[in-house]
């Protein structure tokens, strides 16, 4: 199609009748694959007698185009797009660039950022030097060239300094001209918004240059003060007063406050990751030396002045604020830093800092006016990153952590006078503001009081005389901060409990409150009181009333807190739950279909809606675990969620995956039986675990295991699906996949080693090919566990028929390749002593019945020379077996001693020591599911780690081998050969020395005491019943 042509059609995609524009839009479609099409819509764009609309359609199209198909995404995808037709696009963009209006030049730098991104140096050699002789030019030449050095630049901003090569030609060939430039710009006299844009860009090429590292030229000293001297300059030099926008938003972002943002920004960062001596490299220690002696001081005091108009009530947008606060903050701990800034500390924390952190006319406007928007900005973290009053607290907190003597009492002296100022003060002159900031200051720093005296032993009679009151004043805004104080003290140790129930509903209370910050703050203090309440009996009276006032709650506000809340009373009261359960849920998937609708309908708002969907799937699951004994509640349940889950288990629901996961785990192991509807469930987990979700699999490996063996006649007898044929098919691609690290593919081994368990004698036809994709990965494995892991598929297979598994190993002709790798990863030994592999109780359990069912096979299966070295092994593994074990009763005859143990100790060491390296799961909580749900060895083990006890080692667990004792198994196992083969039996007793022969009485005298405690365990569970 020519240009007129295409003109056409683009301008018929601005008609207001929707027939016409969808005819349009449809040729566009048709056409953009075509050669050239790109070439024409840049003639057109550029073309200035085609009216001004049709060239914006054009650019855009040309945009999306470009940032979708300039490159293949997918490593088999097809080029869309001609070399030749990019190769013209490079060649001409960037001088259209400086010829086209402002509207239609941000289209083209988006393609820009697009083509340098995938095309930059390789197949755009040209660029630079094009950037380099722009730079030389005048007025938008170098405007476009300082654009284009910006895309470049940020290109590389994040990138390790081994991958900056190209970024340091970039920076030798162009940055002294960009000095010189910087230069001049800032000699102009009253410079125009114009150059304050230049400037921006200049001070965002500079930013994206150091972020991670300091190139090498700059770090010249002539040059590094070269450009540090005009930074300084920007710094100080106060931003004009004629042409600021009188509208709030748009003065914030105009010109030059972005230049002074970026400025401080620049200053910033180099003080905190390149002037830090403690935390530089030896090689960059002269530098750091260098810019704290002749630059950190003069930031400061600069930063200081600038603080001081906000003092004196003067203008500085918050960003600005945050940032100079930071850097303040961050020199509080430099000594030569600190010393400067004390002689005017004081003004800074009562007469700046503190004032930042009260209540002031823009919180009172959006209270007012959006009391939403100001429970969102007030809970939302990326807010915090720009806020002033954030930057505040985190200056104050900073200040009394490492300069608290003396600081830490006159900052609290200062909050005590506000206090009584307030008390004394007649209601219409009471500093309510104030107030609100010395409650904020005394809630930041409750870590801080609660572990220092005298303030300590004061906090109850602080909460009494000055907090509780105000959940009774006017004052919204107090008692939404009296709240939010509250629950920061919840904890401490109350001398009068009736101090405690009074704190405590006193938060009740605020959920009815008419302001909605205040019942938000209240839900949230609600929570520490939940959990430092001692006696539930305060709360079993009022909980109906407090699920209640929850979910009006929920219906107004989209925050994952609320939710949370929830979690925690549904975690006190566990079974107690069970008459709300039904309610709970109910409401819970009507908030989260609320939310997610929130959500979708607005892609461009924050995550608020996304955050509080997550929430409700989560205390879903905690109500789900509360009502676990009870099964006939799950069958009322499971309707409610199964929408949810149905919806949530497609790419639809990637955020949210791992949570409905859960909600599957806990539905199909504790519902009486699994509905076919649960099972319609399976098709979409496994279709996700093929296509895009293999890095949630060890979250799906509980519920698909709950679905093999607790539904096991239904998934072998079942056709249409077929849920074998499902299965198999996606384990072999995951475990035939040669990219997948080892790691990553480990559910897929016990996957497999559930279906050998759990369906012995019934899947004959499988073993074959799941043996031959174990053999073939085990051939590839490179981690030692994941190699257990494979051994233990083998063992599995033996167990669950040794002379089909035999008789195939033999068939593939790997038998004796894979005994021998075997039993030589069994006497395999650390330096300390201990196994190398098969550490944990069930790996040894696994390997003994396997290897412990090649006994019955005859001998023309197993000849005399393999029986014996199979039968020293065994033993071997049965006496290590042993004494695992009784070290595992010793354990937990210790920890059943530890009676109040603080499970929310923070120390990381005593962490690590009770017990998995890692879960499937992100709850603590999943540890009981997983255990209740068969999932015998299903912690990943790191194969340094010498303890790897994994679930196996619960005693609460449910899998097919629980009911086989080993030592039981062995001793009957060697009964049979010995009664069926009497001679094969005696000579291989003569075989074994003394030593073996003792260990053989060992493990005889142990089976019968085993069979006399289960035989005790039996009659103890029938008189139960």
């Amino acid at each position: 199609m020519d240009l007129a042509g295409l003109s056409v059609v683009l301008r018929s995609a601005l008609s207001h009748n929707p027939e016409e524009r969808k005819d349009a839009e449809q040729s566009l479609n048709q056409l953009q694959y075509m050669p050239q099409h790109l070439i024409r819509l840049l003639q057109i764009i550029i073309d200035g007698s085609c009216d001004m609309a049709v060239r914006q359609v054009a650019s855009i199209h040309f945009k999306n185009f470009v940032a979708k198909n300039w490159s293949p995404h997918e490593p088999d995808e097809a080029q869309k797009i001609s070399e030749n037709d990019k190769q013209m696009v490079r060649d001409n963009i960037l001088g259209f660039v400086v010829q086209v209006p402002p509207l239609l030049r941000a289209q083209l730098g988006e393609c820009i950022k697009t083509i340098v991104q995938d095309d930059y140096p390789e197949q755009w050699p040209g660029l630079l030097h094009w950037v380099k002789c722009n730079l030389q030019l005048q007025d938008q030449q170098v405007f476009a060239a300082l654009y284009v050095l910006r895309v470049l630049s940020r290109k590389y901003e994040y990138k390790s300094d081994e991958d900056r090569t190209p970024f340091h030609l970039i920076v030798k060939e162009t940055f002294p001209l960009l000095l010189d430039i910087f230069n001049k710009l800032l000699q102009i006299t009253n410079p125009s918004i114009e150059v304050a844009e230049f400037i921006k860009l200049v001070c965002k090429i500079f930013w994206s240059s150091i972020y991670l590292e300091i190139p090498r030229l700059l770090l010249a000293p002539n040059v590094f003060s070269a450009w540090m001297a005009l930074f300084l300059n920007l710094l100080e030099r106060p931003v004009p007063l004629e042409g600021q926008p009188t509208d709030p938003e748009l003065r914030k972002a105009w010109g030059w406050w972005k230049v002074k943002k970026w400025t401080i920004h620049i200053l910033n960062r180099l003080y905190t990751r390149f002037g830090d001596l403690k935390l530089q490299k030896p090689e960059n220690k002269a530098f750091a030396q260098m810019f704290h002696d002749s630059c950190a001081g003069k930031i400061l005091q600069c930063d200081l002045q600038l603080l001081n108009v906000v003092r004196t009530g003067g203008y500085l947008p918050d960003r600005v604020i945050n940032l100079i606060v930071q850097f303040v903050t961050s020199s509080i701990s430099k000594n030569s830093m600190y010393q400067l800034l004390q002689p005017q500390l004081d003004i800074v924390l009562f007469e700046i800092i503190f004032p930042l952190m009260c209540f002031n006319d823009n919180d009172q406007n959006l209270w007012a006016e959006d009391p939403h928007e100001y429970v969102r900005k007030g809970y939302d973290i990326l807010e915090d990153l720009y806020s002033p009053r954030t930057a505040a607290i985190d200056f104050v907190s900073e200040l009394v952590r490492k300069r608290g003597k003396g600081n830490l009492q006159k900052f609290i002296h200062f909050i005590v006078e506000i206090f009584k100022r307030y008390d004394e003060s007649p209601i219409e002159h009471k500093p309510y503001r104030q107030k609100d900031g010395a409650l904020l200051a005394i809630g930041s720093l409750c870590d801080k009081l609660k572990q220092t005296e005298p303030y300590k032993s004061e906090l109850e009679c602080m909460l009494v005389q000055h907090v509780l009151p105000e959940f009774a004043s006017p004052i919204g805004h107090l008692r939404a901060k009296a709240a939010w104080v509250a629950g920061q003290y919840a904890n401490i140790i109350f001398s009068d409990q009736n101090n405690f129930r009074r704190a405590f509903h006193s938060v009740v209370s605020g959920m009815r409150d008419p302001e909605l910050p205040v019942r938000v703050n209240s839900v949230f203090a609600l929570r520490s009181f939940i959990e430092a309440c001692k006696d539930l009996d305060e709360i079993r009276p009022i909980l109906p009333q407090l699920l209640d006032e929850f979910f009006k709650l929920m219906n107004e506000v989209e925050n994952e807190d609320i939710a949370f809340t929830l979690e925690t009373i549904v975690g006190k009261f566990g079974e107690e739950m069970a008459p709300y359960a039904f309610g709970l849920c109910q409401n819970l998937a009507a908030a989260f279909w609320k939310c997610l609708n929130t959500s979708e309908e607005d892609d461009e708002a924050d995550d608020t809606g996304a955050l509080a969907a997550v929430g409700c799937l989560r205390a879903i699951g905690a109500i789900l675990e509360s009502v676990s004994s009870l099964p006939h509640l799950f069958v009322q349940i499971e309707p409610i969620l199964l929408p949810i889950m149905r919806r949530m288990l497609t790419t639809d629901g990637q955020d949210v995956f791992e949570e409905v996961l859960e909600i599957v785990s806990y539905i199909t192991i504790f519902s009486p039986t699994i509905s076919l509807d649960m099972w319609s469930l399976w098709p979409l987990i496994v279709e996700a675990l093929g296509d895009w979700a293999i890095d949630f699999f060890e979250s799906m490996l509980v519920p698909l295991d709950n679905y093999i063996s607790r539904g096991n006649q239904h998934f072998l007898s079942c056709k249409d699906p077929d849920y074998q044929q499902s299965l198999w098919k996606v384990l072999s691609n995951i475990m035939s996949d040669r990219i997948m690290d080892d790691s990553d593919i480990e559910p897929a081994p016990k996957l497999i080693e559930v279906v050998f368990q759990n369906c012995k004698g019934q899947v004959d036809h499988w073993v074959e090919p799941y043996l031959k994709i174990t053999i073939d990965r085990l051939s590839r494995a490179q981690k030692p566990h994941f190699k257990c892991l494979m051994i233990q598929i083998i063992a599995d297979a033996l167990y669950y028929n040794s002379s089909l598994t035999l008789g195939i190993l033999h068939k593939l002709g790997v038998a004796s390749d894979i005994f021998s790798v075997w039993f030589q990863m069994l006497q395999e030994v650390k330096k300390s002593g201990v196994r190398a592999n098969f550490k944990g109780m069930h790996n040894k359990k696994i390997c003994c019945l396997g290897l412990t069912s090649l006994l019955g096979l005859p001998a023309n299966q197993l000849p005399a020379e393999a029986l014996e070295r199979v039968f020293r092994a065994i033993v071997e593994l049965l006496i290590s077996y042993k004494d695992q074990l009784a070290e595992a009763e010793k354990e937990d005859d210790t920890y059943d001693n530890i009676d109040g143990f603080d499970a929310d100790d923070d120390d990381e060491e005593e962490e690590s020591e009770m017990g998995d390296d890692t879960e499937y799961c992100s709850e603590e909580k999943f540890k009981k599911l997983v255990a209740e749900n068969q999932a015998k060895g299903f912690q990943s083990t790191d194969e340094d780690d010498e303890t790897d006890d994994d679930y196996s080692d619960n005693d609460d667990t449910q899998s097919p081998i629980d009911e086989v004792d080993p030592f039981i198994f062995f001793v009957e196992t060697v009964q049979a050969m010995q009664a069926s083969d009497t001679g094969r039996f005696q000579n291989l007793m003569l075989t074994l020395d003394s030593h073996y022969q003792a260990l053989v009485t060992s493990i005889a005298q142990h089976a019968e005491l085993r069979k006399a405690e289960i035989e005790k365990e039996k009659l103890n569970e029938a008189a139960i019943e």
